[in-house]
């Protein structure tokens, strides 16, 4: 696959903070407020689906405690009578998780790390973690390249421009697991090989690699609070809040330039 600079010119701050609200990756986003607190709910209750591989035990067993966290680091309404109609993710804490990854990816690339890029969101995320993984091989760093022939929750875990996904037939496959992860890990220590030093990725795969104490950075939407509370607790480094899937994926261009441009790396794409 070629390499070639992403089209999409570098926002200032300002600018990317105007473009997330007006194609809602981040403002006034299309996850109901209902879906939000029934998902926190889930997670209090002990719901491991919605766990994302973490283990909280019964720290989190007050959803309030949870909303209250969704609050800080995600921007979410903190009211909890608030249980119908609009939610909101703050594009400021958007930018600012933006930022603390850029600096993750900053010190992968000096140190020419080795790093997995995976998603469970390849309709929305798929591009994102291709072109970072594509900056960060031209930066010197290795992109881990997963074994072969692993499976995964009735799927194949395999490979696509360098971002670990599961497919089902013939379909990338929107999952929240975290068994393909723990198949690609697993898969790596039975070759003898060594762990990555980073992981970039999200929803279970980022859970994961976080739970097993792999530095880990990712992205989450204000309904999934496994990755923030993970992150609230040091298990994930950074975890940058947004709606992971727009009307058009294109959309997150921008996001991705300014996240290379200020880890200093060379927008491929």
């Amino acid at each position: 696959m070629g390499r070639m600079p992403i089209a999409s010119p570098v926002p200032t701050r300002a600018e990317l903070i105007d473009h997330l609200v007006r194609t809602r990756i981040a403002g006034d986003v299309a996850t109901p407020r209902d879906n939000n607190l029934s998902h926190y709910r889930r997670l209090a209750n002990g719901d491991r689906y919605y766990w994302f591989g973490l283990e909280f035990g019964d720290r989190w067993a007050d959803e309030q405690d949870v909303l209250a966290v969704m609050a800080e680091r995600c921007g979410v309404v903190d009211d909890p009578l608030h249980r119908m109609g609009q939610d909101t993710i703050d594009p400021e804490l958007t930018v600012g998780a933006l930022d603390r990854m850029a600096a993750v990816l900053r010190k992968a690339a000096k140190e020419r790390q080795r790093v997995l890029f995976a998603t469970g969101h390849p309709g929305g995320l798929l591009d994102v973690h291709r072109a970072t993984a594509a900056a960060l091989r031209a930066a010197g760093c290795e992109i881990v390249e997963i074994p072969g022939g692993l499976t995964a929750d009735e799927g194949y875990v395999f490979q696509f421009a360098d971002v670990a996904v599961l497919e089902r037939g013939a379909t990338l496959w929107h999952t929240h697991s975290p068994a393909p992860m723990a198949a690609v890990l697993d898969g790596l220590e039975r070759e003898g090989r060594p762990m990555p030093d980073l992981v970039v990725a999200d929803h279970g795969w980022a859970g994961c690699a976080g739970q097993r104490g792999i530095n880990a950075v990712g992205y989450a939407d204000c309904n999934d609070p496994a990755l923030f509370l993970g992150e609230a607790e040091g298990t994930l480094a950074v975890v940058v809040p947004l709606d992971d899937h727009v009307t058009n994926p294109r959309f997150y261009d921008p996001m991705t330039a300014y996240l290379l441009e200020a880890a200093g790396l060379p927008s491929w794409g």
